[in-house]
């Protein structure tokens, strides 16, 4: 029998390679390996990757933009202010309202990723609100009133791409990969704001006094190919599982998935998430295939009398839900009250370690370390290179090391390069030549947390109106000094700069910075925040979220030049406070961030659940059977919630 049986394996092994066999069976013509085709699995794998990579780089595109309309103001502020005489303050209101506007349109973009969906969100952004249209206005601009106007309408845009964009990739990646995918935005974040930097420097270059229009008027490209790209792409296959539209969600999941059963396995996975009141189309299968995955604890929620009787009328109970209504739920909730949380205090720590001060100010960053107009648009372009050499290096280790490890570790290199930031310029001012007499109106200034006192030349050239010859502060303009007396020449005459040998130390920490940044915190935020919120929330979390990272971002915009001026904590007190919060952020997300690396959507929920969250739980009453199905098909030691 052993003979026989060998027998058969051979003869079976040997006919696999055969084209054509006679009427014993023998094999009378092999198959060409050369013109073997490849295996179906292998081509539907090729065509899942390329069509991953073409939908994650149409998504990404909005990265892009919100980074180049975030950075193109940093080289383009030094221009205006020429042309519309800004003061600070007008130029803090410029740059803060394409911040303003995106907080305020991330919240309207919860609704719209509900209602309309991922897609065609994205669509509206690129095209009704109109980056394009917003782009144009700038572009045309004829006073600071409009100016203003063009800031908020490119903000609208950004809002609701910034909030949909992640979400998106995040939903439609397969697990692998799902972490490199969404940093592929963040990464597309920071080629924005390089590329801004080059056009600001090329139009500052050869058209000084108009550019300025071009720079703010390109970003109307990008927009209308993003526009393009997504009307041939699909909708995200988890939002129209919450529709109760499972055919088109199964037939996207295909037709991204490697295969035919996990794309069934994570239409389960994705189904048994959902409310209560959308759980009522799983099928037998369903349970049998979500017994397997161990996918226990989802589907049952807290027991609702009010529920609606059929998935139809869910859904326009769930729109007529009152926003106030859907938030109070979703903070009693105790596992996505813990996610929102990490995910909105994540945000808040990206924006106040200042990053943006350093992507909207750098120019002016470099002016305060005494580079001429010119020179500090260039740097500020060419310093916007590191984070994109950060972010790339991100995308490659975020599934080999994880998502906390990189984050922790570039909070803590952050901190190292923003208090050597904040030195670079206290050396610049304490080495400065020496002021021995002073003007009276240049003798003090005021001060917040120093005595004021007009001591080196770097003090002297912070006070408008005044300059420095020959160790006297004394009254001038660019041309030279008032009084010729005080200064014997006037080829020395320093205004609104000094010699400063520690100019290229800034550069150096700015480098630094942006490099750090990248490395964890500049993209990995939005991949965590894409992650960690149950799909029943999570276009409400994914809003808030994204409207505190705004909240933020607008906070440090509309201050920096104020609290980095010398009446209030100069350039250096500002980059050191930068520094004490990304420190002390470090120090909180060392206790709070879980590692969410190579885990599914539906798994990480698990992350935030804690033995104490099953109190106060009932089984709704349509979801009973189904989780003593579960209880049945589960080993005596595990736990069904």
């Amino acid at each position: 029998p052993h003979r026989t049986k060998i027998t058969t394996m051979v003869r079976e092994e040997t006919l696999r390679g055969c084209a054509e066999v006679d009427e014993d069976g023998s094999c009378i013509r092999p198959i060409d390996a050369s013109r073997e085709i490849a295996p179906s699995r292998n081509d539907r794998s090729l065509r899942v990757f390329r069509k991953m990579r073409f939908l994650t780089g149409m998504a990404a595109i909005g990265g892009f933009l919100f980074g180049y309309d975030t950075g193109v103001i940093s080289g383009a502020m030094l221009p205006l202010e020429r042309e519309f005489q800004l003061t600070n303050v007008q130029q803090e209101i410029v740059v803060s309202s394409t911040v303003l506007a995106p907080s305020c349109s991330s919240l309207i973009g919860r609704n719209l990723n509900r209602t309309l969906g991922r897609r065609m969100s994205i669509l509206i952004a690129a095209g009704v609100f109109s980056i394009a249209i917003g782009s144009a206005v700038l572009a045309f601009c004829w006073d600071y009133k409009s100016l203003v106007l063009g800031r908020i309408i490119v903000g609208i845009g950004i809002g609701i791409a910034s909030l949909t964009t992640p979400i998106y990739i995040a939903e439609v990646a397969m697990p692998k990969i799902r972490g490199q995918l969404v940093t592929v935005n963040a990464l597309l974040v920071t080629v924005g704001q390089f590329i801004s930097g080059m056009v600001d420097g090329i139009f500052d270059k050869y058209m000084p006094d108009s550019g300025w229009r071009y720079m703010l008027g390109l970003a109307a490209v990008p927009s209308i190919v993003m526009f393009w790209g997504f009307l041939g792409l699909p909708e995200s296959p988890r939002w129209l599982a919450m529709q109760g539209k499972n055919e088109e969600a199964l037939a996207v999941l295909k037709s991204i998935r490697e295969t035919d059963e996990e794309a069934d396995n994570e239409l389960c996975e994705v189904k048994v998430s959902l409310p209560p009141s959308r759980q009522r189309h799983l099928t037998d299968g369903d349970v049998s295939i979500i017994s397997d995955s161990r996918n226990y604890d989802y589907g049952i929620d807290r027991e609702d009398e009010d529920e609606p009787n059929n998935v139809f009328d869910a859904e326009s109970h769930e729109r007529n839900e009152s926003f106030f209504k859907k938030m109070l739920e979703m903070l009693m909730d105790a596992p996505t009250r813990r996610a929102l949380v990490l995910g909105c205090g994540i945000m808040l720590l990206q924006q106040l370690s200042g990053i943006n001060t350093v992507m909207y100010y750098a120019a002016s960053i470099y002016e305060m370390s005494q580079f001429d107009e010119l020179t500090s648009v260039w740097l500020a372009g060419f310093t916007a290179l590191a984070q994109v050499v950060g972010i790339a290096l991100s995308i490659y280790l975020v599934e080999r090391t994880g998502r906390r490890t990189l984050v922790l570790t570039s909070l803590a290199l952050v901190t190292c390069s923003l208090f050597g930031l904040g030195a670079s310029f206290y050396l610049s001012r304490v080495t400065s030549q020496t002021v021995m007499q002073a003007n009276e109106a240049c003798s003090s200034q005021p001060a917040m947390v120093w005595n004021g006192k007009t001591s080196y030349c770097y003090d002297c050239a912070e006070i408008s109106g005044c300059g420095f010859c020959g160790g006297t502060c004394t009254l001038g303009n660019s041309s030279g000094p008032f009084d010729t007396k005080q200064c014997e020449d006037s080829i020395d005459w320093n205004y609104e700069a000094c010699r400063n040998p520690f100019g290229y130390l800034s550069v150096f920490f700015m480098v630094f910075y942006l490099l750090a940044f990248g490395i964890g915190m500049g993209g990995l935020t939005w991949t965590i925040n894409s992650e960690i919120y149950p799909l029943k929330f999570r276009s409400l979390a994914g809003s808030l979220s994204t409207a505190t990272n705004w909240i933020g971002n607008l906070i440090v915009s509309a201050t920096f030049l104020s609290i980095s001026s010398a009446r209030v904590l100069t350039s250096y007190g500002a980059f050191w406070l930068y520094g004490l919060v990304a420190m002390s952020g470090m120090i909180w997300l060392s206790f709070c961030l879980p590692e969410t690396k190579g885990l599914s959507l539906e798994e990480i929920e698990k992350l935030f659940r804690r033995e104490r969250d099953r109190e106060g739980y009932t089984i709704p009453t349509e979801n009973r059977t189904l989780v003593q199905e579960f209880q049945d098909l589960t080993p005596a030691n595990s736990v069904v919630t």
